[in-house]
């Protein structure tokens, strides 16, 4: 037997999937830089998390770092490196987040993206 939403609860999935909307319609600029931010610091810092990242970026969507790295770690570009920080935003009131290292496969991408950079420096 399907059991039916109430009504707040439809009204809880309406809203949650405006915010997925949202954070889709975030230009591939956004989304380019949390990347890049990723990639450079995970090639200068064992591991980290959104907090490290949060510091060097400017103020994004809500949502926008933590659906980035989502999609970086299902990529297999980073992997949970099985520690936990409280969170420094304050909005989250210190909730768990994970720490995170480039994989393999994000060395290599990252080693890459700084190959092509180093190329067009030597070009110009």
């Amino acid at each position: 037997m399907t059991r039916h939403l109430t009504p707040a609860e439809r009204l809880a999935s309406a809203e949650k999937d405006l915010l997925l909307e949202d954070i889709a319609d975030q230009s591939s600029w956004d989304r380019f830089l949390v990347e890049q931010a990723v990639f450079h610091y995970g090639t200068r810092h064992d591991e980290w998390s959104a907090n490290d990242l949060r510091d060097v970026l400017p103020e994004l969507a809500h949502g926008f770092l933590g659906a980035v790295i989502n999609s970086l770690r299902t990529a297999g570009v980073i992997e949970h490196t099985g520690r936990v920080v409280p969170s420094t935003l304050g909005s989250t009131h210190g909730h768990r987040i994970a720490c995170w290292r480039l994989s393999v496969k994000g060395l290599v991408i990252a080693e890459q993206r700084r190959g092509r950079a180093s190329q067009r420096q030597a070009a110009a």
